[in-house]
């Protein structure tokens, strides 16, 4: 089985990983955010607006499925960032998804900031 990073984000900015610690860019996630990428086989280019949109505020819809999926701004939905096995099993699905690959940790850390200040 393939081990598993385990995220914890701090209120004051500080991401800490077993032995590790590092400062979070809400300003990097929210440029990767909006940054899109290439699709192997050649459909449109995705990046996480495609389906969560520019507003966390609202709801977005997925570009393939066409399902609705709730706000993911804390600030209207306090169920979001909750529950860390939810936040690691959906940012692998929608990195690899979107992005083509798994995120880094610290790719992670900034879009939970970003999604965080919204």
């Amino acid at each position: 089985m393939k081990p598993t990073t385990v995220l914890v984000l701090m209120s004051a900015g500080a991401l800490v990983l077993p032995g590790t610690s590092f400062a979070v860019n809400p300003a990097a996630g929210a440029a990767a955010w909006i940054q899109e990428h290439p699709q192997p086989d050649a459909s449109q280019a995705r990046s996480c607006t495609s389906c969560h949109g520019r507003d966390l505020t609202r709801p977005g819809r997925h570009v393939k499925t066409g399902k609705v999926i709730e706000p993911l701004a804390p600030s209207v939905n306090p169920r979001r960032l909750t529950d860390p096995k939810k936040i690691e099993k959906w940012l692998l699905r929608n990195c690899r998804w979107t992005i083509g690959r798994e995120c880094t940790a610290s790719e992670k850390a900034d879009f939970i900031g970003f999604i965080k200040t919204q």
